[in-house]
């Protein structure tokens, strides 16, 4: 009746209890060693919750808690006044917990044990030069905190006290998110996550490493009733209006949040005894600052659609697309933005005691030089006299700028383009076709591409990024010469810094080439809009033109505008987004690399909102969640207060199911689905081929692809007990990542069945690794015998059964031409065609993405069902491209500079980033630009003849959550909104390999 009970309770009641939650209540529960259900008589879950409401946390600070308070703002009356002219404005509703409390709190806990209190340099031998390089990963080896770090100890004691000085390092992220698909609830929480912890940790929602600070108040309805009790306004003014009390707001949120304890404790520090049992004087620092644009803006007080864009710098509008030119670094880092205060007093008395117009020609003359705003800045105001500059913090961010920005804009135009190529959309069909045919890969690396991707329709951050990680081979074919050389430069160029842009860990080596890969990037896109956008009258998407006229029926149309007709749209790239590219290798060398400071982090939070928001009865939601946060806080510093507990917490995580990560792969050795070996044998002729390759590895001799030829009496002294082989589903192998984790792929021979293995061919460039795609996992137990058995006993050994591919020969491939390497299936006709493999030869599993514009064939195989094809398949792809950049560990193996990779190859000598049309004077070229090398090399089928390469060088030269911000970007055409995208849905299959990191299934890349 037990299971009854509970299969009972699943099916009826709340539809909200999926079947892992259930499993999870029955092993975490109800089979707990210390569960009793005697404990559980008169329980209330209502009583409970009032309980742990009102009775304090031993486990947590007094000052932790939640406070609700209202926030004041001045309005102005346009009268003038030298007094002021301001009316108050209250609004309600800012919960938030105290920094310093929160400060307090983080370091009485058992994840504090992790914390690093003292900055350093990493540094590794480099390979090749045998030199120390300087390693880039965390915020505590970064170059901010040990300037932070050095700064602290030169600053004087304080009175009588001579503990250690450390830093708190503050990483706080904001995002105003949607709560539920339908209504208007929504919610702006600030977390704030501590640079001490280990990025690998704290990005992890299991930790605990992301604490929940405020909640942002919106402004609320009642404004505009009020703002017509002050006076009569255009809608323009009172557009302005709004605007600037919106502003004065979150900068009203930060002066409660920055309040007089949290500025003494910034000047003087916080006495804390540390988890070492050591009392120390912490003092915190604010590092980064993770937001979208419209929330950078924000936080900066500059102007949206001014002309200066970037909150770091004052490069100006017109310029912002000659990213990678010198004159742009030397702009760039010569304008860097520091805070006119003087100015921006100013202003506000124009405002606030002369009776001037916010947006007035008076304001405009002072703050229009700097895009400034009449809003006095709090981190200013609160910080400023103490030295701290808040424009660095805000941090690039490549979800907004990168794949919700500058990718996306791209990928539309290409939509674009081809409608124009094909106007009844066959090609756009063609483009949704291929993406439907790209297989899978990993734990929800690249995902099925179900809808028709260039609609686009309710797409998240990691869908784009799938995207751009298999266009390549999808784009491939067409366009017209030669746009398609150049569209394929293109998307290599941003698949490539992409990849290097979402490094977990970088090196001076890494750095450099990321830094001319973001030239290569800059100059291709602007090669792209000057040549192949420009030759093409391109349009919206329909897509687009919906959107536009939901604009155009709430706002009222423009007297020139002509709703239903499809409007003429270009590829723009003076963006902010664009400009963005510029930073990031500075801010990686900074503060590290980005997803230390992604706002992936806070996406994933958000998740925890969602779900508390579920749990409210929808009436003053806000309170209710941040009750439930208080109570999940109890929780997990109730768990992770015992020593079992706290291993959860360690970086290197645990592996799933049963395979340690020490191990290099895992077979069952289960013996279901046997298979006589006469009977495979008799079906497939390989007897001679499977004791040749069980020999070679019982004699102990290097793999060189099987080549090793056995006598018959050879291997008539292997004998195979019991005439079985076993067949299990899938194999387990793990391996150790660029950024020295270790890591895991599961092959399986009816889906993700493609492998790769270090290349054995020692010729002048070589390909480094051979490829193969597994048909069959095998396990069996072996005897050998005869004058050179090194073992008599029986043994057990695992083989895999595999179809070879081989290079494409006269393909050139590489970062010097642009072009991703291109194998296809060995024909049937060549005796290597399939083989028997070592499983402890496999490297990894690989993403093959078919050629499609090189058609399919029935040459390399007999045409029907085969065992050496897949259940659905009756022929073969003539080639695939080998997808170097379906993961950042996947591309690391390919550019020589992976530190926890023994074996560093690069495709090609050299990264030919330099676009010499692009260089005109010696001012506009890009800075270290590589020098051109011949880059056509020999490649050669893997098992077949060399072929001399024959020099054709094809390369001839969002949850609805920002809506509206979307919307209004696509209007003005010029990215300076932002659009999320379904951004906060999944975004833990962004991944540096396989989806996770140390196996644990909440961790984001």
């Amino acid at each position: 009746m037990s299971i009854y009970h509970l299969m009972r309770w699943r099916y009826t009641g709340s539809i909200v209890k999926s079947i892992s939650e259930v499993n999870r209540l029955v092993q975490d529960v109800l089979l707990a060693q210390d569960f009793k259900v005697e404990d559980l008589k008169g329980f209330s879950m209502a009583k409970q919750n009032r309980l742990w409401d009102t009775k304090s946390d031993d486990t947590a600070p007094q000052s932790d808690g939640w406070r609700e308070v209202d926030v004041n703002i001045d309005v102005p009356t346009r009268s003038s006044s030298p007094s002021g002219n301001h009316r108050t404005f209250r609004v309600s509703g800012l919960l938030y917990r105290p920094l310093v409390g929160v400060i307090k709190a983080a370091f009485s806990e058992p994840t504090s044990k992790w914390f690093h209190l003292y900055p350093f340099k990493r540094f590794r031998k480099h390979p090749v030069q045998q030199t120390d390089e300087r390693v880039f990963d965390e915020l505590y080896t970064s170059d901010a905190w040990l300037q932070a770090h050095d700064e602290l100890q030169k600053q004087p004691r304080e009175p009588g006290c001579g503990l250690e000085k450390v830093v708190a390092a503050l990483m706080f992220s904001s995002d105003a998110t949607m709560l539920a698909s339908f209504g208007t609830a929504k919610a702006w929480p600030l977390y704030l996550s501590f640079g001490n912890l280990s990025k690998y940790a704290r990005a992890r929602p299991s930790s605990g490493g992301c604490h929940h600070v405020a909640f942002i108040p919106s402004l609320p309805d009642s404004i505009t009733q009020f703002l017509s009790t002050i006076g009569s306004f255009t809608k323009s003014a009172t557009r302005s209006l709004l605007t600037h009390c919106r502003r004065e707001l979150v900068h009203a949120v930060w002066e409660t949040l920055l309040d007089e304890e949290f500025v003494h404790a910034y000047r003087h520090g916080i006495v804390l005894k540390c988890a070492d049992g050591i009392v120390r004087r912490v003092y915190p620092r604010i590092f980064t600052y993770s937001a979208d644009y419209p929330e950078k803006i924000l936080l900066a007080t500059i102007r949206d659609k001014g002309e200066f864009l970037c909150p770091r710098c004052l490069v100006p509008r017109s310029k912002l697309d000659e990213v990678g030119f010198l004159r742009d670094v030397r702009l760039r880092f010569g304008s860097l933005r520091a805070y006119a205060v003087d100015i921006v007093k100013r202003a506000r008395d124009f405002i606030y005691k002369k009776g001037k117009p916010v947006d007035g020609a008076a304001v405009k003359r002072l703050l229009n030089p700097g895009s400034l705003v009449p809003t006095m800045n709090a981190f200013a105001k609160r910080l400023g006299e103490y030295g701290f500059n808040h424009f660095p913090m805000l941090v690039v961010d490549i979800m907004h700028e990168c794949e919700l920005g500058t990718w996306k804009s791209l990928f539309i135009h290409l939509i674009r383009i081809l409608y124009s190529l094909s106007p009844a959309g066959q090609l756009v069909a063609e483009v949704d076709n291929r993406f439907r045919q790209v297989p899978t890969f990993g734990r929800g690396v690249i995902r099925r591409f179900s809808d028709n991707a260039s609609e686009m329709k309710r797409l998240a951050a990691r869908d784009f990024e799938d995207l751009l990680q298999c266009s390549i081979p999808v784009f491939d074919g067409l366009f017209p010469h030669p746009h398609d050389a150049l569209v394929k430069t293109a998307l290599y160029r941003f698949a490539e810094w992409h990849a290097l842009a979402k490094l977990r860990m970088h090196t001076d080596s890494s750095l450099s080439m990321f830094d001319k890969a973001s030239k290569a990037l800059s100059s291709i896109l602007r090669k792209f809009r000057d040549e192949t956008a420009k030759a093409y009258t391109t349009f919206e998407l329909p897509k687009e033109r919906e959107a536009r006229q939901r604009r155009s029926g709430k706002n009222g149309p423009r007297p020139t505008e002509t709703s239903s007709a499809p409007k003429m749209k270009g590829l723009n790239l003076k963006t902010y987004k664009f400009h963005a590219i510029g930073d990031y290798t500075r801010t990686i060398a900074q503060f590290g690399t980005t997803d230390s400071y992604t706002t992936q982090i806070g996406e994933l939070a958000h998740r925890v909102i969602k779900s508390s928001y579920a749990l409210t009865n929808k009436s003053n939601a806000i309170r209710q969640i941040a009750k439930h946060e208080v109570r999940r806080r109890r929780i997990h510093r109730t768990a992770a207060s015992g020593e079992a507990e706290q291993a959860a917490f360690c970086p290197e995580g645990s592996p799933p199911g049963s395979c340690e990560p020490i191990l290099h792969h895992h077979i069952s050795d289960v013996s279901k689905d046997p298979k006589d070996i006469f009977v495979f044998v008799g079906e497939r002729g390989t007897d001679p081929a499977v004791k040749d390759h069980l020999l070679y590895r019982l004699l102990n001799l290097d793999f060189d692809g099987d080549d090793h030829v056995f006598s018959d009496s050879q291997r008539n002294h292997v004998r195979i007990l019991n005439n079985m082989l076993y067949s299990p589903a899938t194999m387990q192998v793990n391996y150790t990542t660029y950024d020295v984790r270790r890591e895991q792929d599961i092959v399986n021979p009816r889906a993700h069945g493609d492998v790769m293995v270090l290349s054995r061919e020692s010729e002048q460039g070589c390909h480094p690794y051979w490829y193969a795609r597994v048909l069959h996992v095998f396990h069996l137990r072996v005897h050998h015998c005869g004058p050179d058995a090194r073992n008599l006993s029986a043994q057990h050994m695992e083989i895999l059964w595999v179809r070879w591919f081989g290079i494409v020969p006269g393909h050139r491939y590489g970062s010097a031409v642009a072009r991703l390497p291109k194998i296809g299936f060995v024909p049937d006709s060549d005796p290597s065609a399939f083989g028997f493999l070592d499983p402890s030869l496999v490297i990894r599993s690989c993403h093959l993405i078919p050629a499609f514009a090189d058609g399919r064939t029935s040459d390399l195989l007999r045409p029907g069902p085969s065992v050496g094809r897949r259940n659905d398949e009756i022929d073969d792809w003539v080639s695939y491209f080998v997808n170097i950049f379906v993961d950042r560990d996947m591309y690391m193996r390919y550019n020589g500079v992976g530190v926890g990779h023994c074996f560093n190859p690069t495709l090609a000598d050299g990264h030919n980033f330099v676009d010499e049309e692009e260089c005109g004077s010696e001012d506009d070229m890009d800075v270290d630009a590589a020098d051109t090398g011949d880059t056509s090399v020999s490649w050669i089928r893997h098992g077949g003849d060399e072929e001399e390469g024959d020099g054709d060088n094809d390369d001839d030269d969002d949850d609805d959550d920002h809506e509206e911000e979307e919307e209004e970007e696509e209007e003005e055409e010029d990215g300076d909104g932002d659009s999320d995208g379904d951004q906060n849905e999944g975004m833990s299959g962004d991944s540096d390999s396989g989806d996770d990191d140390g196996f644990d299934s909440d961790t984001i890349s």
